[in-house]
């Protein structure tokens, strides 16, 4: 089953999200084969990350939830919310 994740990045937390960033890509390189599409949301200027937005593929929530759970940036305490949608492909 696919989900949409967004996760909300606390303010004033970038440099845990520039620490923490080797181990999460590291993370998620290993489970690439659950991850459709990945990336951060940036700043309207780009020049910095505000959150992460995943299309995942999980049988279930739960596991979702376990998954963001181990996830490197939810270790450090990076996200203010992350929020889980059901998420169905129309296009292409």
């Amino acid at each position: 089953m696919l989900f949409f994740v967004h996760c909300i990045d606390k303010p004033g937390h970038q440099e845990v999200r520039l620490a923490s960033r080797p181990a999460h890509l590291e993370y998620t390189k290993a489970n690439v084969d659950k991850i459709v599409i990945a990336g951060p949301t940036q700043t309207e200027d780009r020049q910095g990350m505000t959150g992460s937005v995943f299309i995942v593929d999980f049988p279930d929530r739960s596991a979702v939830e376990t998954f963001f759970a181990n996830d490197p940036y939810t270790k450090a305490g990076l996200f203010e919310a992350v929020i889980i949608r059901p998420y169905k492909k129309v296009l292409p």
